[in-house]
């Protein structure tokens, strides 16, 4: 996967001395380098989501400054503040979705894991194999719809234009940003769910985010995940699949954790907006 450089902003923060700015700014450094050279793997997804829950958590200390405080409360009818209110809302279901998501298919992968261990017969097996490659074609069906919508969601994000105080100007840019890098962050969870051991069925599913250049994969240089290993293990060789199974459950508990940190932090920063606004 690699990512636009065009499209990786420079933003002046206001306030350049407060420290918390200064925490923001090195951050979403941070970020944007993870961003342009992550590669599909549940490690590095897990560590981009624990980024970003550390920089929602200094958004929110940002949020409360006095001086935010003070000018924030004038805009309270501006349309743009809706818009705003509304970002962590629909982020937040799509992080539910995703939460669900991760839940089932730990669930599928326990109950293939008690079928190779029981090994009661092929049938047995059989079917668990069954029952998990049709929930993996359902992921992929899943993803195809949800990364439409955080598309749709990171065009709205880049389109809205402030004229408003510079101090709230900067810190609007700031939380765009953040909003910009969630839709990124949550779009290489989808892609990493909806993976194929087929390289047709892997573009078909990346194709839909190469016109933005945010997420984008290269035919030519794939790098299969952990999920694409056990599909491989399953249709060649499952005798091995057990101990990947174990492996792969491990992996994604980062993934799992990192979104349930993110569902928090969207709670809070909603409710933080509305105290702003309510000053």
């Amino acid at each position: 996967m690699a990512i636009n450089k065009n499209h990786i902003r420079s933003i002046s923060l206001p306030s350049r001395s407060h420290p918390t700015t200064l925490q923001i700014e090195e951050q979403l450094n941070k970020i944007r380098t993870w961003e342009a050279s992550a590669a599909p793997t549940a490690e590095t997804i897990s560590n981009g989501l624990c980024g970003l829950v550390e920089l929602y958590k200094s958004m929110d200390d940002l949020l409360n400054l006095p001086q935010t405080l003070q000018t924030f409360s004038k805009y309270q009818n501006a349309k743009w503040v809706d818009e705003i209110l509304e970002c962590p809302v629909k982020l937040l279901d799509v992080c539910g979705i995703l939460r669900d998501l991760v839940s089932q298919f730990k669930e599928n992968v326990r109950d293939l894991q008690s079928s190779l261990r029981r090994k009661k017969g092929d049938l047995s097996i059989e079917s668990c194999i069954t029952k998990y490659t049709t929930f993996r074609k359902k992921m992929k069906k899943d993803a195809k719809k949800c990364i439409s919508t955080l598309k749709k969601m990171d065009q709205a994000i880049e389109a809205s234009i402030l004229d408003v105080d510079q101090h709230i100007s900067s810190l609007i840019k700031v939380v765009k940003e953040v909003n910009a890098l969630s839709v990124s962050i949550f779009q290489y969870v989808w892609v990493f769910f909806s993976s194929s051991n087929s390289n047709s069925s892997k573009w078909s599913i990346s194709r839909l985010l190469v016109n933005k250049g945010r997420v984008a994969c290269e035919v030519q240089q794939v790098i299969k995940n952990e999920l694409e290993v056990i599909d491989d293990a399953l249709c060649n060789d499952c005798s091995k699949v057990q101990q990947k199974l174990e492996k792969l459950e491990a992996s994604i508990e980062g993934i799992e954790n990192g979104l349930e940190g993110m569902s928090r932090c969207l709670i809070r920063s909603r409710a933080s907006f509305l105290n702003v606004i309510s000053c």
